[in-house]
């Protein structure tokens, strides 16, 4: 195998887990400070339609991706209202938004459906986008790809190295006495949810403007729900859920290649495989770290009881 097979593979793997990136970082955030949103999938597939809606009424790819985090945004704006504000339920309002969000993103994509147009650029360096073997995959990806890297590694910063994200995980662990000490719990709680939704929109996006340029009802394909389990089983820390995430473009690629192979399974089966790895993978790795402690921020437990 040559080294620009192996660059093609991994610049495939990375396409591939790149949505569920942005996604699960940004849920990541929302529940480290105590909010479980369960309409992420709803959040991508609704960012997905305006983005692609946006990109070819304006014909710019940046103002279609600006549209996709908006939306999402939009949407968690609602649910942490609801939430947050209200303290409504936080697994009703999480399921009735995903509903939502493939209901909107429906009506957005109507006339769109089967409508192609032109991927995101990608970065071209003369003299390094062409180096064998990592140059393409270093310096020839799209923005898309650098933005959920350096999300990846400003999260991790934000949450461990910054007195805020002290606050937020403070917020997360007991919102009683975060809330005595003076701390505004809501507020932190609903900027958390916000986050999250705009990074969910810009999966959607991604997945509409640079991994499958044109819009198809269904296109996120539980991608949603696949970076909810990240974040649990990776035990709520950003480099954990990156490497599920490239877990998951692995699985997808050896899909792909088992399909073209013609190996006699059930195209079904095959087209499971990524999602049943993934969660299989996560779930042993949180078998293995039971003995450390759970992780997981103690508001958490009582999402069926949403403090004020």
């Amino acid at each position: 195998m040559t080294l620009d097979i192996v660059q093609m593979v991994l610049v495939t793997v990375l396409a591939a887990a790149t949505p569920l990136i942005l996604a699960g970082i940004g849920e990541l955030v929302a529940e480290r400070s105590g909010v479980l949103n369960l309409g992420v999938e709803g959040m991508m597939i609704f960012g997905a339609a305006v983005s692609f809606a946006v990109a070819v009424q304006t014909g710019s790819t940046f103002l279609g991706a600006l549209g996709g985090a908006g939306a999402g945004l939009l949407l968690a704006a609602l649910f942490g209202i609801l939430t947050v504000g209200l303290a409504a339920n936080q697994v009703a309002s999480g399921l009735s938004l995903t509903i939502l969000g493939l209901g909107l993103s429906g009506l957005v994509g109507a006339s769109y459906v089967g409508m192609k147009r032109d991927p995101a650029p990608h970065l071209s360096l003369p003299g390094l986008t062409d180096l064998p073997g990592l140059g393409r995959l270093v310096f020839g990806q799209d923005a898309f790809v650098y933005t959920a890297v350096a999300l990846v590694a400003a999260v991790s910063w934000f949450l461990w190295r910054t007195r805020a994200g002290l606050t937020l995980r403070a917020i997360g662990d007991d919102h009683v006495a975060t809330h005595a000490l003076g701390l505004k719990v809501r507020k932190v709680r609903f900027l958390s949810v916000l986050f999250g939704g705009a990074c969910a929109g810009l999966g959607g996006a991604y997945l509409a403007l640079a991994y499958t340029p044109f819009w198809s009802p269904g296109m996120t394909a539980g991608r949603g729900w696949i970076a909810l389990a990240l974040v649990v089983f990776a035990s709520w820390r950003p480099l954990r859920v990156a490497a599920g995430a490239l877990l998951f473009g692995g699985a997808t690629v050896l899909q792909l290649h088992a399909q073209a192979a013609g190996l006699g399974l059930p195209g079904q089966l095959l087209s499971a495989l990524p999602y049943l790895a993934t969660i299989l993978a996560l779930v042993l790795l949180s078998l293995g770290q039971r003995h450390g402690g759970s992780l997981a921020p103690a508001s958490l437990g009582r999402v069926f009881t949403p403090s004020r």
